[in-house]
């Protein structure tokens, strides 16, 4: 018997790749299931959500995934007027933004409040949930240039005592500047196939390296295109004997945003104020 649907959302990809790209995150047609990267992760998650997948605003920052920190800003900028069109249909109870560095998230939830309507996003909902499991949390991401946007979000968020340490997996996603080097493509379907992985071996040696020498308590996944390593990385350090979870970010956004929904709060007005607001404070504290 099918779940009843509880919640109505939206879930927004960060950026579309033009059909002429050399990577593809997911296919671009097909059902919404298929086109929504870690779908078998998460479908467990979706069971009680009436959900609508939006491909994400065409890619102006080039035809390659997203990574520097100029990149994400313009992917921010560009699905803003997405997340005002829901927001302001009144057709979902929240809209879910996809992708590990969280490009737009902040003016986003601006935009919710103004109508009452709760954004989540992948990062931050990884790092408060990571806050539930344990005293500190370590992110394992992909590149040098993609753990700089990592470390801004820990700063931004207000997390810098939570985060024992953001580690290297040192594969990149598939762009220009990645020519010559190896990335995460491919390396998925090697796991799933059972072949050896060199992201799936970085990750499992990394994550020992942030338990025993960095502190870390939990372990979240910085960037979407490395959520499939949830499941075989937790598997393999389970064998090695360490009882630590590992997040994904797009599971910790969902189930943020049904929370939200249920107690009736998106964000608060003190924190994203009215223009023009109410009342105002004469003194703000950072």
């Amino acid at each position: 018997m099918a779940a009843a649907k509880r919640f109505r959302f939206l879930l927004v990809s960060p950026y579309s790749l033009s059909e002429r790209a050399a990577f593809q995150p997911g296919p671009r047609t097909g059902p919404k299931e298929a086109q929504l990267p870690n779908y078998a992760g998460i479908a467990h998650l979706l069971e009680d959500v009436e959900w609508e997948l939006h491909p994400g605003a065409p890619a102006t920052h080039g035809d390659w995934p997203v990574e520097l920190r100029e990149e994400f800003a313009i992917t921010g900028v560009n699905r803003l007027p997405i997340v005002r069109e829901a927001c302001a249909s009144g057709r979902y109870d929240a809209v879910v933004l996809l992708g590990g560095g969280d490009p737009g998230y902040l003016a986003a939830r601006e935009i919710g409040h103004r109508h009452g309507v709760p954004v989540t996003s992948c990062a931050h909902a990884q790092m408060h949930i990571a806050g539930m499991l344990g005293a500190r949390f370590s992110v394992l991401d992909i590149s040098e240039v993609h753990n700089m946007r990592m470390a801004d979000l820990v700063r931004l968020y207000a997390m810098t005592e939570r985060c024992a340490s953001i580690r290297n997996l040192d594969h990149p996603l598939p762009r220009p500047a990645a020519a010559g080097r190896p990335t995460l493509l491919g390396e998925e379907e090697k796991a799933a196939r059972g072949e050896p992985s060199s992201m799936l071996e970085a990750a499992v040696r990394e994550a020992v390296a942030a338990i025993e020498e960095d502190g870390a308590e939990v372990l979240i996944l910085g960037c979407s295109a490395a959520y499939w390593l949830q499941r075989p990385l937790g598997r393999r350090l389970a064998e090695l004997g360490w009882d630590v979870p590992v997040l994904e970010g797009y599971g910790c956004a969902i189930e943020m945003a049904k929370t939200l929904v249920n107690l009736r709060v998106d964000a608060s007005g003190l924190a994203f104020p009215r223009d023009p607001p109410r009342r105002s404070r004469r003194r703000k504290f950072v």
